[in-house]
């Protein structure tokens, strides 16, 4: 879950540009897991908070999807660039499998898959993303285990403790690129002059 999507990624980049810099692994690895919050990564412990929120206050799917509408908010854990129904993400698929299989129970899945049923009717690609299905995968173990109160599965959404799967995740991907930069002995990281050059970006304008 979540090594790696290429360079593009604020993380992957600082990790890169720090490698580049001459700096060692570590040094280069927590450049790129700063860059770890609201717009990049977080959004397992969001989408864990809405569904479980949602789910215990006995909303059913389409009053939860009106009502984030209603409110102008994202639900997290929907939705995917590229993915959609016709062209599922096989890492939420091998995740439903084992959870189906596995789990004693699967109500927050169950609910966020009904949630799904109403999105992907408006468009094919608001999917349950991998983010997701993390999420309510997790919740459901915790609830269906006998090893956590109510109060101790709320307490580890409210901490953020979510979101270290994705920093470990991401963490391996960044080490990669360390690697990569490395043996490919890569020189200092300049940005693009046309991405910089403000007297380019006037003209082009013009």
């Amino acid at each position: 879950y979540g090594a790696d999507h290429g360079p593009a990624v604020s993380g992957a980049h600082n990790t890169i540009v720090t490698a580049r810099a001459g700096k060692d692994l570590i040094s280069s690895l927590c450049s790129g897991l700063l860059t770890i919050g609201q717009r990049f990564g977080g959004a397992s412990d969001d989408a864990a908070r809405q569904f479980t929120q949602a789910y215990d206050a006995g909303m059913s799917a389409k009053s939860f999807v009106d009502t984030m509408r209603r409110e102008k908010k994202l639900i997290m854990g929907i939705g995917h660039k590229i993915k959609s129904v016709e062209n599922p993400d096989m890492r939420v698929e091998i995740l439903k499998k084992h959870v189906r299989e596995h789990f004693k129970a699967t109500p927050l899945l169950d609910f966020a898959l009904q949630v799904e049923k109403v999105t992907t009717a408006k468009k094919s690609n608001l999917i349950l993303n991998v983010d997701g299905m993390i999420a309510v995968a997790f919740i459901d173990m915790m609830t269906s285990c006998g090893a956590f109160t109510t109060a101790e599965v709320q307490e580890y959404i409210e901490i953020g403790v979510l979101n270290g799967l994705f920093v470990l995740g991401r963490s391996i991907g960044f080490i990669g690129h360390w690697i990569d930069q490395k043996i490919l002995k890569s020189g200092l990281y300049r940005h693009d002059a046309s991405d910089i050059s403000y007297l380019n970006a006037v003209e082009s304008r013009r």
